[in-house]
């Protein structure tokens, strides 16, 4: 039989193949279906090759998906470089040593009369932070600026919160200049193109409120907050760098969560026309040491957490539902861990490890903005040993 097949073209078949898989080596292979074909793949797969298949690989893949983000991070140090390292400017100071000392320590010379100050931040709903960080600097800003937006970095609606509480910031009203801007409301886009057209606006409020050349002016988040002696120290010397950037100890949550004191991105400018723009990345590579405090997510209600979670540019890292669940968002500050679930972002596997985990508590209250402490029962929840939240 075998020689006819030959003849008229066919194909030898095994007589001890069964069925189905003749029909895949017969003359109908053409037309047999996927399905039958893999059937006929798997019954020659042995019992450790079915459980890689099927067990193995899924789990690997599912794993991937829940935790890719951390093996990313985990992995940067073999995909991206440490950025330029910072001339870190030692930091004089003591409450008892003259301003012309201090300006001598750092190599500066002394002016006759201190510089303006504007100090300029874009608003979301940060009320708390706002005025610890207006209390903190009140003495030497020659005027506040804000701007407000109706709509989040993410193109999130959201109400006027400032100008809805603007009575609790009497204090400034003399020396406040107050804008807000229309958001565009771009589904799908890049967080930070809105972030960059709120921080071009600022620009021109900049303007408006009646800074010149040679007035200092700060650039910084709400929650980037200098100290007051920082700024009087920036005013009164001379031949300061014309931009430096302030190190910030970094807190998460509280005064209690001291993550680290890597914070850079605040910063001070000697103003110039046409060249001076309101930025929120590296300008300079001057850092003054131990400049003030960043406090992140230092919110007193668990529904200002949620809120920004999904309002800042950073909002892609909500991976899942779960996140923002109130309970879990509890848990997470009175642990210190992280409310994304994210590794530290370090540029060297040792700084990774080591910052693994949850943040240590700390138990100090020294050298934080004095406002704090005289109102001690209203901010007690940025005080150690207070991780419990409102709502």
């Amino acid at each position: 039989m075998w020689w006819i097949m030959n003849e008229t073209g066919g194909n030898y078949c095994s007589k001890k193949s069964d069925d189905l898989c003749s029909n895949v080596c017969g003359q109908e292979s053409s037309q047999v279906t996927g399905m039958s074909r893999i059937r006929c793949i798997l019954r020659g797969l042995d019992v450790k090759t079915y459980i890689f298949l099927f067990a193995i690989i899924p789990m690997c893949t599912l794993g991937v998906y829940i935790h890719g983000q951390k093996i990313s991070y985990f992995l940067r140090p073999l995909w991206e470089k440490p950025p330029k390292p910072f001339h870190v400017i030692p930091h004089y100071y003591h409450e008892n040593v003259s301003m012309a000392n201090l300006c001598e320590l750092h190599g500066w010379g002394v002016r006759e009369f201190p510089r303006r100050v504007y100090d300029a931040v874009l608003f979301s709903n940060e009320i708390e932070i706002l005025t610890l960080r207006w209390r903190e600097l009140y003495p030497y800003i020659t005027e506040f600026v804000l701007l407000e937006s109706n709509s989040t970095f993410s193109g999130l609606p959201k109400p006027f919160v400032f100008n809805s509480n603007r009575a609790q910031f009497k204090f400034v009203e003399p020396r406040l200049t107050y804008g807000t801007i229309g958001g565009r409301f771009k589904k799908g886009e890049n967080p930070f193109i809105e972030e960059a057209y709120q921080r071009v606006a600022l620009d021109q409020l900049l303007k408006i409120a009646g800074i010149t050349d040679d007035d200092l002016l700060i650039m910084s988040d709400v929650d980037e907050i200098p100290s007051a002696h920082t700024i009087n120290l920036l005013r009164w010397c001379d031949e300061v760098p014309s931009t430096i950037h302030l190190q910030l100890k970094n807190y998460l949550y509280s005064f209690e969560f001291l993550l680290d004191e890597k914070s850079w991105r605040a910063s001070v400018h000697r103003y110039k026309s046409g060249k001076t723009r309101y930025a929120h990345y590296r300008q300079s590579d001057y850092l003054l040491a131990d400049s003030g405090w960043h406090c992140s997510f230092c919110f007193r209600r668990i529904s200002d957490f949620i809120f920004k979670m999904k309002a800042y540019s950073h909002n892609d890292r909500i991976r899942f539902s779960h996140y923002l669940s109130p309970e879990r968002i509890q848990k997470v500050i009175c642990k210190g861990a992280d409310l994304f679930d994210m590794l530290p972002e370090e540029y060297t596997f040792k700084e990774i490890i080591g910052k693994m985990g949850p943040i240590p508590h700390s138990y100090s209250a020294v050298h934080l903005p004095a406002f704090i402490l005289e109102n001690a029962n209203e901010y007690k929840f940025l005080l150690p040993g207070n991780c419990m939240r409102e709502g």
